[in-house]
């Protein structure tokens, strides 16, 4: 496989973050390494008037006050990977990793860590590599990403673990040895630029908006389902009702394409979760696109403190990363709503004066219990996710001796959005389930919008023809992705 080749910093495609965390080899243009290189060699002069540098010559945090010798400063970067690193498991999989320190190579050729043209060679290598540090997923309380990213790069200098096979943690030093790779002899800034800025956050939201555009498309498909098998009025989906709203419009658009029209709706208003359906799923797709512009503003901000900016260190707030964590609790809360509106559909498919059809849509209800268990498990799912829409970056803690007095939380938001897509993909794939069997039930011909879904569930599903386990089936729908196309 060809490697994928960096030519120039700035806002990278995320596609380039996804290939390379799905296992993709990466390298960086030489031209853009010589910039690289010539900005870290500006920067290293200007260490040399002695002024304090936070981080680089003093001690961090509450200890910053203290100035670090000659000899203190040799050792005190790859220090600075050591204390730090106090996560546990659970730990992130190898594609969050990758993206991870994919994200961080990609910042640094910005120029303002002041890191050398070395260090990110060596990160293309350690990447290339295969090498999965062991990086804790949640629990950590610092301003910033200092202890998860003391994680992900102290095995870059022979400290701490790796994941082996079957998750079973390897001593980092071992794992480099097995590769052939020498522990990096970091230069100075290099260790605090390793554990600055927000690549963690940046990087796990840049994998959740890829894992969102396709959860949203799949709810789209399972609420025109719903509402072909209520014979809800199409009039809230009618363009006339998206004026002054372009992505209110779109969604509208491809909701009307797959349900077609209905002259004869069963009532002149369909219950609430249908008719509010386009809102809905329009607020999802307003808050990704919040989320990926906020992630764009990572990739090309100013996220280093310090940062070697116009020929001085300066010390700066990009670490916060309170505009990812936001964007990340806004993108939970509508799916977290979406979610909820389907469960609620999902009950109305299970009510005959709803949709004409058997009671709890069983082939033959009392003897079956039909699908009621089905809209159970999407309450419990519900029900899970109500935890996770609170605002994440509220509630602060002080940290080391009031110096750290706030924190965004943004890698916690990050791992709040993941929770909260598992539990909307199963609360769709149930609701997928309930649409396809009342389209089953209803006899009649589907409209030509909603075919190909349906097609796609009779492959994974299968004739319903009485009870069974639906667990099983909902587990397939969520593994199964989407249709394609």
């Amino acid at each position: 496989m060809t490697p994928l080749t960096i030519a120039e910093a700035g806002d990278p495609d995320l596609g380039l973050i996804r290939a390379v965390a799905a296992g993709q080899d990466v390298g960086v243009a030489p031209g853009l390494l010589d910039m690289v290189q010539r900005r870290c060699d500006e920067a290293r002069q200007a260490l040399r008037d002695g002024r304090p540098v936070y981080g680089v010559n003093t001690g961090m945090g509450a200890l910053s006050a203290v100035r670090l010798t000659e000899q203190q400063q040799l050792s005190h970067q790859r220090n600075l990977l050591l204390a730090r690193a106090t996560g546990g498991p659970p730990w992130l999989g190898r594609p969050e990793v990758r993206a991870v320190i994919t994200v961080r190579l990609l910042t640094f050729l910005s120029g303002d860590a002041a890191v050398s043209a070395g260090l990110c060679r060596q990160l293309a290598a350690f990447l290339d590599s295969g090498i999965v540090p062991a990086v804790p997923r949640t629990g950590i309380g610092a301003a910033g990403e200092i202890m998860q990213l003391a994680h992900a790069f102290g095995p870059l200098v022979g400290i701490g673990q790796v994941l082996g096979p079957g998750e079973a943690l390897v001593p980092a030093r071992q794992a480099l040895r097995s590769r052939g790779l020498d522990e990096f002899s970091l230069g100075p800034k290099e260790g605090i630029a390793l554990i600055q800025g927000v690549p963690g956050t940046t990087a796990l939201c840049v994998l959740r908006l890829a894992d969102a555009a396709a959860l949203t498309s799949l709810m789209e498909a399972s609420t025109a389902l719903s509402i072909v098998a209520a014979g809800a009025s199409r009039d809230p989906y009618s363009a006339a009702c998206a004026r002054g709203d372009d992505t209110l419009a779109a969604v509208l658009g491809r909701l009307r394409a797959a349900v077609g029209d209905d002259p004869s709706p069963r009532a002149l208003q369909a219950p609430v979760s249908f008719r509010a359906a386009g809102p809905v799923l329009a607020q999802v797709h307003r808050a990704t696109g919040l989320l990926e512009a906020a992630v764009h503003r990572a990739l090309a901000g100013v996220t280093d403190s310090p940062a070697y900016l116009d020929g001085r260190f300066i010390g700066t707030a990009g670490f916060h990363g309170i505009d990812l964590a936001a964007h990340c609790d806004l993108l939970t809360a509508a799916f977290c709503h979406a979610a909820e509106v389907a469960a609620a559909r999902i009950h109305r498919l299970l009510d005959p004066a709803v949709t004409g059809l058997p009671a709890q849509l069983a082939r033959e209800p009392g003897l079956d219990a039909g699908l009621s268990p089905v809209h159970k498990r999407a309450a419990g799912e519900v029900h899970a996710m109500r935890c996770l829409a609170g605002a994440t970056p509220v509630g602060l803690i002080e940290t080391s001796g009031g110096q750290e007095d706030v924190q965004s939380f943004g890698w916690e938001a990050a791992e709040k959005l993941r929770t909260a897509l598992r539990h909307a993909r199963a609360v769709t794939a149930s609701e997928l389930l309930a649409g396809y069997q009342a389209a089953v039930l209803s006899g009649r011909p589907p409209p030509p919008g909603c075919r190909p879904v349906l097609d796609w569930l009779a492959g994974i599903i299968g004739p319903i023809d009485g009870d069974r386990t639906f667990g099983v089936d909902i587990e397939r729908l969520i593994q199964a992705g989407g249709p394609p196309g």
